[in-house]
């Protein structure tokens, strides 16, 4: 124990204390929610003394931002991987591949997902690089739909951000599931469905149609 002790903090002297922090807050909000996270419990949790965190984090906001900044950076490369992926896949196509990343990356990233949309928490007034990266993510929504021709990308970005966003928010919470219980279908089978009708609602035909 006391080996290990020494190797964890000789690996931590050579720079990797800061990202071991936040995978240990990620760690703490999957299995015992945000409220959990503070800097003396997420020192314990990586082990290393109550004052560490501080040379890396000023405060618990800090230390959330970087979680949120990290998730959007990861929901950003999961973004960029699913447009254009299949050969002779048609931009439509692309809408419900991204639709279906941003579920996807949800259900895998959750300790980030529910800080990155905490604004109270993360502080990005404070800490721009919160923005920086949460802006990233949502220009790969409205560079797609503007390779789509609608009049209005922004416009349509957004309104693709909400219907992903809301998907994910709907699974993480278990609602999905427990509608698709109460209608006698299986959660990935309706997913599956919502995602397609979100593709339907996107198919805009003509460049230049302003949609949906």
């Amino acid at each position: 124990m006391e080996v290990n002790s020494v190797r964890k903090r000789e690996t931590y002297h050579h720079g990797s204390l800061r990202e071991e922090l936040v995978e240990a807050s990620v760690r703490l909000i999957e299995t015992e929610g945000i409220g959990a996270v503070s800097l003396r419990r997420v020192a314990r949790e990586a082990g290393v003394s109550p004052g560490a965190p501080y040379h890396h984090f000023a405060d618990r906001a800090a230390l959330l931002s970087a979680i949120a900044a990290r998730g959007f950076d990861l929901l950003t490369q999961d973004l960029l991987g699913a447009v254009g992926t299949s050969p002779g896949a048609s931009r439509t196509d692309d809408v419900v591949r991204v639709a279906a990343a941003y579920v996807a990356f949800a259900r895998r990233q959750p300790g980030h997902f529910q800080v990155m949309f905490r604004p109270e928490l993360s502080q990005p007034e404070k800490h721009p690089a919160v923005q920086e990266a949460g802006d990233a993510a949502l220009k790969v929504l409205t560079d797609l739909v503007d390779r789509l021709g609608v009049a209005d990308p922004q416009a349509v970005g957004i309104t693709l951000w909400a219907l992903g966003h809301g998907l994910a928010s709907l699974t993480l919470d278990g609602q999905l599931a427990l509608k698709a219980e109460a209608w006698g279908t299986d959660p990935d089978d309706l997913l599956a469905r919502a995602l397609g009708q979100i593709g339907r609602s996107f198919d805009v035909g003509d460049p230049g149609v302003a949609a949906p």
